[in-house]
């Protein structure tokens, strides 16, 4: 049985039991967001992630990092190195977005690296291997489309995006509407491409049955793709945008119908002012289904720091609600992103899914705020760095005084030698009982 039906017949499972520890939720709160689609725990059944993490309501927003190759850049060794750098900076889940060299190779030594859950869209596959052949990937065959998707189930992966959404009708809109950025989705604009070439609706709908076969088999999330994202902010929250969430609110329903988790992907990029909006939307048509935000970017202007970008949004995003945030490196719009840009774009991406915990009132959100507010109270050098999200930003100190920036000037130490001396000893008590 998949994790919703034995959430529906009110059994808690041992990944209930775990998801609920790590989250300082109770195992039957876990139970009811899986039975009632709030809540996805993406764990293939037939190859499980080493590490279980769940996605939704009421939990911590959680943080993906994409990596994966290009066809100019087919490299493993880097690939792994990026795998491991995400995980050691805290990313909760990985995609492997890999367009060149051996794709199942790939993702199979990925998901041997990371031990969270992996995602993948498999749609990107049936273009590599078209290209690889030569042959015009628009001629691929609806069976190939959807068998792909099996095939990644089969090598482990957890979720799969899948852009279902892209009907011939909200591409017919697309049309008409007009937009400064058309699709930039890839996997968007390769279906969009095939139905216009094919004249037939997208497969990924029109079989989305048999999709729903696959993933209750493997007990997949289908991530339903956003294709028809925003790709600017002069095009936000449009007619093909809603129209497209429309349709994945529908699908979503008949997922969840037959025991199969659903989460929904969202924009990128949108101004500050309509993201609250885009929440809302999401969360009234998808009836609480987790949001899974690429970001989103507020402004277009700054290629190169998109991971500040991001971050804006991605804060205020999770306090309104989104409950999954795909990091944005530096690298975006410009490359496919280094090592050190995929370190980047994890610490940006947590730092705006901590800040949302907060606004939200996730338990215990608070507890390590206060506690590294302590450590500087205290002037502990050491216990900052354990505590700081990226620990090699904190140099060693030579002394436990003070920092070059104010030296004896240092306000913590005036205040306590001059005005709290008191307090600032029962500070130190405090921190040592702590521990």
């Amino acid at each position: 049985m998949t994790l919703i039906e034995n959430a529906k017949k009110g059994k808690i499972t041992s990944i209930f039991r775990t998801i609920a520890k790590e989250e300082g939720q109770l195992p039957e709160y876990i139970r009811e967001g899986i039975s009632n689609g709030t809540i996805v725990i993406p764990s293939n059944s037939k190859n499980p992630p080493r590490k279980a993490v769940g996605i939704g309501k009421g939990l911590r927003t959680k943080v993906n990092a994409n990596i994966g190759t290009s066809p100019d850049i087919a490299d493993i060794e880097t690939e792994i190195k990026k795998a491991r750098i995400a995980d050691k900076y805290g990313s909760d889940t990985i995609m492997d977005l890999s367009t060149g060299g051996d794709l199942s190779n790939i993702r199979k030594k990925i998901r041997e690296e990371f031990p969270g859950p992996l995602g993948t869209v498999p749609i990107y596959e049936i273009a590599c291997r078209k290209a690889q052949k030569e042959i015009d990937f628009r001629d691929a065959g609806e069976e190939e489309i959807i068998d792909i998707i099996e095939e990644h189930a089969r090598d482990g992966v957890d979720f799969v995006t899948v852009h279902c959404g892209v009907t011939r009708g909200v591409v017919d809109l697309l049309k008409s509407h007009g937009r400064v950025m058309d699709i930039v989705s890839r996997g968007g604009s390769i279906l969009a491409a095939w139905m216009e070439y094919n004249k037939k609706e997208n497969p990924l709908y029109t079989y989305f049955d048999r999709l729903i076969e696959i993933a209750r088999e493997y007990d997949l999330v289908l991530s339903l793709g956003d294709g028809l994202r925003p790709g600017s902010i002069i095009d936000s929250t449009d007619k093909p945008q809603i129209e497209e969430m429309i349709v994945l609110g529908k699908l979503r329903d008949r997922a969840l119908k037959a025991g199969v988790q659903v989460m929904i992907e969202g924009p990128g990029h949108i101004p500050i002012h309509e993201v609250e909006m885009n929440i809302r939307i999401e969360k009234s048509i998808c009836k609480g289904a987790p949001f899974y935000v690429l970001g989103p970017i507020v402004t277009d202007i700054a290629p190169g720091y998109d991971h500040i970008t991001s971050a804006i949004g991605g804060a205020l995003a999770a306090a309104c609600g989104a409950d999954f945030l795909c990091y944005v490196t530096p690298a975006e719009h410009i490359g496919l992103p280094t090592v050190d840009d995929v370190k980047e774009g994890v610490i940006a991406a947590r730092i705006a899914a901590h800040a949302g915990d907060l606004a939200k009132g996730i338990r215990g959100a608070s507890q390590i705020d206060k506690e590294i507010s302590m450590a500087r109270r205290s002037l502990d050098w050491k216990e900052q760095r354990k505590l700081a999200i990226d620990p090699e930003r904190i140099s060693e100190k030579k002394s436990i005084e003070t920092c070059t920036m104010c030296g004896n000037y240092c306000a913590i130490k005036i205040t306590e030698q001059y005005v709290t001396s008191k307090i600032g000893k029962n500070a130190k008590k405090i921190k040592k009982s702590q521990r």
